[in-house]
């Protein structure tokens, strides 16, 4: 059965081009899933920031500032 051999080399060729395709596959998932979280703990760091200078700024009651309300003396 000489016809066997190339198609089991070829099946052998695709086999191993899945399984190197699978091993970048999932070293990408890895470092993906490591940026996200990252990104999350600067998200938290971010959150914890916003609240410490909304806790730091003076109450307005609910009102819009005006910002030509902030405009120096001198305009």
């Amino acid at each position: 059965m000489p016809d066997l051999d190339p198609i089991a080399s070829a099946v052998d060729k695709r086999l191993t081009d899945l399984e190197v395709k699978a091993s970048f596959t999932e070293d990408l998932v890895d470092h993906l899933n490591d940026l996200v979280a990252r990104q999350q703990e600067q998200i938290d760091l971010l959150i914890r920031e916003v609240g410490k200078l909304k806790d730091r700024a003076p109450d307005t009651g609910g009102a819009a500032r005006d910002p030509r309300d902030e405009l120096p003396p001198h305009y």
